[in-house]
């Protein structure tokens, strides 16, 4: 088991798989699964300042893709939303959604509501194209402020040894 964790972290180790990894955290971190995936951009991109629009692109990607997922999961969830029902949390929520409809998937890029966001516009089945397509706008903007941020507003926020 040791063995084996020790090649999948080789196998997806920055620089020499960057993309790769940086494709894979930011897939695993839109899921529901609590992890971020700038320290993988960020650290890319620190190390290869040429690849900045190739990370942003390549996160960007797999973020949505995440974000996807989520949809697909919230689309099948109907058993699951049913015992909320009823409560005025989730009727406020729901109202909010169907207002905004696909839009509301801008904000999928938001920590700890983001994700769950995407899950909801699936189990409403609100239309899955235009869902992805403000879910990819959303996480790009975030990639490029916070990555362009933290390199450029910020320039010593990250040293690498």
């Amino acid at each position: 088991m040791n063995e084996s964790l020790n090649e999948l972290l080789k196998l997806l180790a920055l620089p020499e798989y960057g993309l790769s990894t940086v494709f894979v955290v930011s897939f695993i971190s839109a899921t529901l699964l609590p992890m971020g995936s700038e320290p993988a951009v960020f650290g890319l991109i620190k190390l290869q300042p040429d690849l900045f629009w190739p990370t942003i692109a390549v996160a960007t990607v797999g973020n949505t893709l995440g974000g996807a997922v989520d949809w697909a999961m919230g689309y099948g969830a109907h058993q699951v939303a049913d015992k909320y029902r009823g409560s005025r949390t989730h009727g406020r929520a729901l109202v909010w959604l169907e207002k905004l409809g696909p839009k509301a998937c801008l904000l999928a890029w938001l920590p700890a509501v983001g994700d769950p966001l995407c899950a909801v516009a699936g189990w409403l089945r609100l239309p899955f194209w235009p869902c992805l397509l403000y879910m990819a706008i959303g996480k790009f903007a975030r990639y490029v402020t916070m990555t362009g941020a933290l390199l450029w507003a910020f320039p010593g926020a990250i040293e690498l040894g």
